[in-house]
């Protein structure tokens, strides 16, 4: 069994083993970026009811800069979406027009799949 308390310094975290006040792990984590780099633009429908959405993997971006990514092109599609696990999900059939609006930001996408 791991050691989740203690009663000197309070709760301990679970990976590094650390008391939570002096973990390191969480903020090492916030840092890396999730992506490789390589922006991957498909689009999906699977799973999800027949509604097709627009997804963007591979963004070398943080969460709060892939959020604020998330935001900008989903009001450049006017449509919603949200970003889950590092990839962005914006709602509808909008490859085209996310991919024009990541070139303008700097960024090279790429069309995957059909």
């Amino acid at each position: 069994m791991a050691l989740v308390y203690s009663t000197e310094t309070g709760r301990i975290c679970p990976d590094c083993r650390k008391p939570l006040s002096d973990c390191t792990c969480k903020a090492a984590a916030k840092a890396r970026p999730i992506g490789d780099g390589n922006v991957k633009v498909s689009r999906e429908s699977k799973g999800r009811g027949g509604k097709t959405v627009t997804l963007v993997r591979g963004l070398p971006l943080d969460a709060d800069a892939l959020a604020a990514l998330g935001k900008q092109l989903r009001s450049a599609c006017g449509s919603g979406g949200t970003v889950k696990d590092g990839v962005l999900e914006i709602q509808g059939d909008h490859c085209e027009r996310v991919m024009a609006e990541l070139t303008q930001l700097g960024h090279k996408p790429k069309r995957v799949g059909g």
